[in-house]
């Protein structure tokens, strides 16, 4: 039944296609396409998080606000910014017309049709921001590549990289989360910063961290970024900073922006001395080095590792097997993971790690000046260094690097090399989300389609440049597909699925952790060598 549904999608986008070529609503027809297939994809299976919201809409629209963080009927507490708890709450007031009982905090696990059918429209709703976002978005890129054909035009590429970006579409509305118009946010603001209206930019961003905390990630872009464009409005000559230019009424305005909505976020909280309870909400440390479904970051390499020395040693008889913790052999589904061999890592050593990843970009963004382009792969590598090192990351946090990346890939074929290994390799790292077996084909075909048309319209782009792969990148892309017949059609009828369960999580985390990495570490090297833009110029 699904996988006609499946079929009815490919159909949607061949029609939104046919549309697209006819003149200069080519844009509406790329949104409208992509809306027509999300609202196919309804009747598909969600993940818990489809649980977590209804009851988030059940406790802000039945209890008061004293109680909205302390409320723990159920085991999906309210652990998301109070910006985001107010935007339950107003969902909540359409949500009451069409079922009255998902908004009673009792109903665990409640789900009807009408309930199912207004949350996933209200995520499709939600993404008209992000269309108007991408919108934006379009008007900052570079338009000197003029091509007669539409389709190779960079900003109908750009359009179709983010509107119909396989994560996003997946991570929302199969697995289900309000990702695209916090998403959204961020584009406008990058947009904004772009156009130089850096207050807007600014403000946006205060308003996105209110949201979800997890864009704390790319804070410190942000951060150096205004400071150094915006609160010091001149440079030297030799592209360093004018130190007499500073203005300290645009600092101030910029922090009176901050704290304003700061206050607005949190102040009701405050007033309520329950600041401390808020935040162990949002910041909840007990919760584990890695995420249910391994990220393919640095740990996940770690915890492989330690894997492989426990079944080595258990083997040679040099561990104990009444001394090894039963969840760290028998499963890679564990929030809590001890490690056998190697060292246990703290929240403390995450942060040290993610800071010391960081900074390189953060210099660059000060001492080496590239305006919002360099601001852009600054966000980028803040984002995937607190992807790769940071604590209890989630695998959907890669859609933080990917979506920004597209910006860049459409101006400068390394870019583009770039965003093609981290977009794949991440993308496919999403995969264990969807296992049940209706959305196997799903999932296969709209990533199939999302990779060549991505591969296949950057190369058109970019064909009097260099290849956009060397043969080491091609063999490692390549390696994607025997890995997803291995995990999917191979082990499953192995006599290793009984005793190592966790292998396909294990192998799929660490096989894309190597891309991921490759490509961050390849990202650092353009920021290192290239050179600073606008000398002589005012930022």
């Amino acid at each position: 039944m699904r996988i006609k549904w499946v079929e009815c999608a490919a159909l949607s986008v061949m029609a939104a296609l046919s549309v697209m070529t006819g003149g200069g609503s080519w844009f509406l027809a790329l949104a409208l396409g992509v809306t027509l297939l999300k609202c196919l994809l309804i009747p598909t299976y969600h993940s818990t998080d489809f649980e977590v919201h209804r009851n988030w809409l059940a406790i802000t629209h039945s209890l008061p606000i004293s109680q909205w963080y302390y409320e723990a009927t159920s085991e999906w507490t309210l652990d998301y910014p109070p910006f985001f708890a107010w935007f339950e709450y107003a969902l909540s007031h359409v949500a009451k017309y069409f079922d009255q009982e998902m908004l009673n905090v009792h109903n665990l696990n409640y789900s009807s049709s009408r309930t199912l059918l207004f949350q996933r429209f209200s995520v499709i709703f939600t993404d008209a921001l992000f269309v108007y976002a991408v919108h934006e978005c379009c008007k900052c890129v570079d338009g000197k590549k003029a091509c007669k054909e539409l389709t190779e035009k960079p900003k109908f590429i750009l359009s179709v990289l983010l509107l119909w970006n396989f994560g996003l579409l997946i991570v929302d509305h199969i697995h289900f989360q309000y990702n695209g118009f916090l998403f959204g946010l961020m584009l406008l603001s990058i947009a904004r910063l772009f156009q130089k209206r850096h207050m807007e930019g600014a403000f946006l961003f205060a308003v996105l961290l209110h949201f979800k905390h997890i864009y704390l990630y790319v804070a410190p872009a942000y951060g150096i970024y205004l400071l150094r464009s915006y609160c010091f409005t001149a440079n030297k000559p030799d592209g360093s900073i004018r130190w007499n230019s500073f203005s300290f009424v645009r600092l101030i305005s910029l922090g009176l922006t901050v704290f304003l909505v700061s206050a607005l976020s949190l102040g009701p909280f405050l007033a309520l001395n329950q600041l401390p309870q808020v935040f162990s909400r949002l910041f909840p440390f007990k919760r584990g080095l890695c995420h249910a479904y391994w990220a393919p970051n640095f740990w996940a390499v770690y915890n492989a590792l330690d894997k492989v020395l426990s079944v080595i040693g258990l083997q040679l008889k040099l561990l104990d097997p009444k001394k090894i913790p039963k969840a760290s052999m028998t499963s890679g589904l564990v929030q809590q993971f001890q490690h056998t061999v190697l060292p246990s890592v703290t929240p403390l050593v995450t942060l040290i790690c993610t800071l010391i990843a960081i900074l390189p970009s953060i210099f660059c963004l000060w001492f080496k000046p590239q305006g919002p382009r360099g601001f852009l792969r600054c966000l980028i590598l803040c984002a995937l260094s607190s992807f790769m090192f940071g604590w209890h990351v989630h695998e959907k946090a890669i859609l933080l690097a990917i979506l920004p990346m597209s910006l860049l890939s459409v101006g400068k074929a390394g870019d583009a090399s770039i965003f093609l290994i981290l977009s794949t390799t991440g993308h496919y790292s999403l995969f264990p989300l969807l296992f049940t077996a209706p959305e196997l084909p799903i999932k296969i075909l709209l990533m199939l389609l999302f990779t060549i048309y991505s591969i296949s319209s950057l190369k058109t782009l970019f064909r009097k440049e260099k290849p956009l792969f060397n043969w080491m990148e091609t063999f490692y892309l390549l390696g994607l597909g025997p890995l997803e017949v291995f995990c999917e059609f191979v082990f499953p009828f192995t006599s290793w699925k009984l005793k190592y369960p966790f292998i396909p999580l294990l192998l799929t985390s660490v096989y894309c952790a190597v891309g991921i990495t490759y490509a961050w570490f390849k990202l650092y090297v353009s920021v290192f060598t290239d050179p600073p833009v606008g000398k002589t110029k005012k930022q």
